[in-house]
């Protein structure tokens, strides 16, 4: 393969909103029957990045229409309505994408760095169904890699600014005595999870009741906080009775509709979920406050602006480790004149000219010492195929002269 071959696809909150969003949004059902339909597209190496803020399907591809084709042919979204608001990254570009998603730069809230979990678990789902090969795997591994750096050199992910994070922020600016209002938690994944963490960490309550279609996740959460957890089938009895309802779910379909709601106490609603899980509609109603996760990302303050400044040592270290990728890339493309090049020292070596190239070896010569200085010679010409990695280096050409001439 080429490099120009890698493809990304994606919309994400720059030109969509969260509506618009939903529609592309891929559950774990719709990834396992895109990856069983990709070798329909000529496709054997892909993934699909699907969170609250973006849909981007990677892969390595004859075009980018056939990504996107397979993506929309298992989301409620048309092709038509994907590529007018779509962006589309080939090669280089496309890698240097990834990078800037993996490090936070893209996000929509400046270095919220829970894409990165994002981004491992997409990945890990496409390996454990067979769609990720060297080239993918390679690259994911330096993705995580320059993430972690710029993690750790950096403030761009510092304080405490994250989806997340941004629910808490909103509650703590709009509502007061947040300790005495019942709290009720709807999704205890990896958004949940951590929405509710904070909720203990920061709002100093416990008054928080925890739900999850499969109980497993929210009783040991409630276990490990100190909290309340109720059955799936009881939720309208603690909808009705909370006050704030924040709701991180990943269901195809509103789990809170308007005329769940029509009748019910005054509430504020957090909709952490893409597509919509509380019915758009619900806003309508006077007593009901119902934020998404757009609202949330305009929530702008002193830590926003600390992590503007970090963005160029982000870049810098991020550029250092697309470097470091794309030299892996260049030198795997020799691998096959190396094993050649050796291949034609054995044979050398099988006709006794070996031996004559190497006169001090004397009697005592012996099948080990060819092996270890053939791989010796293998070495030094690896090494110097990245040294003469430049425009008008006949490094390449005059080794496969060699490899193509007679033995005598």
């Amino acid at each position: 393969m080429h490099i120009s071959q890698f493809y990304i696809a994606g919309i994400n909150y720059k030109k969509t909103d969260a509506s618009v969003r939903g529609l592309f949004a891929v559950n774990n059902d719709h990834y396992a029957s895109v990856l069983q339909k990709a070798p329909d597209y000529f496709l054997d190496q892909l993934f699909i990045l699907s969170t609250c803020n973006r849909t981007e399907i990677y892969g390595i591809a004859p075009c980018a229409d056939s990504l996107v084709h397979l993506l929309c042919s298992e989301t409620e979204g048309s092709v038509e309505t994907f590529k007018e608001l779509a962006y589309i990254k080939q090669g280089e570009e496309a890698i240097e994408h990834l990078f800037n998603v993996a490090s936070g730069l893209d996000s929509q809230i400046l270095g919220d760095y829970e894409i990165v979990g994002q981004i491992k678990q997409a990945t890990r789902f496409a390996k454990e169904h067979g769609f990720v090969g060297a080239f993918l795997e390679r690259m994911v591994n330096t993705v995580l890699q320059s993430s972690k750096a710029v993690k750790g050199q950096t403030a761009l992910s510092g304080g405490t600014v994250s989806v997340s994070f941004a629910a808490i922020q909103f509650l703590m600016d709009n509502v007061t005595n947040v300790a005495n209002k019942k709290i009720l938690l709807l999704g205890t994944g990896k958004i949940g999870r951590n929405t509710c963490k904070n909720l203990v960490d920061y709002l100093h309550t416990t008054n928080i009741t925890l739900i999850n279609r499969t109980p497993d996740k929210a009783v040991e959460l409630a276990d490990e906080l100190g909290l309340q957890y109720a059955s799936f089938e009881d939720a309208d009895k603690y909808i009705a009775e909370a006050d704030i309802i924040i709701v991180a779910t990943n269901a195809e379909q509103p789990v809170i509709m308007k005329a769940d709601l029509e009748s019910s106490n005054t509430k504020i609603l957090i909709d952490l979920s893409i597509p919509n899980n509380i019915d758009p509609l619900a806003k309508e109603l006077a007593h009901i406050t119902l934020v998404n996760v757009d609202d949330l990302s305009k929530i702008n303050d002193a830590t926003l602006q600390k992590r503007q400044a970090e963005v160029p040592k982000a870049k810098a270290i991020i550029a250092e480790h697309i470097d470091e990728f794309t030299e892996w890339y260049s030198m795997r493309k020799n691998v096959p004149v190396l094993k050649a090049v050796k291949q034609k020292l054995q044979d050398m070596h099988a006709c006794n000219l070996f031996m004559a190239m190497h006169p001090n070896l004397g009697e005592n010569y012996t099948h080990h010492a060819s092996s270890d200085s053939i791989q010796k010679v293998i070495n030094n010409m690896a090494l110097k195929m990245r040294q003469q990695r430049k425009p008008g280096c006949n490094y390449i050409e005059a080794i496969n002269d060699f490899i193509t001439s007679r033995v005598h």
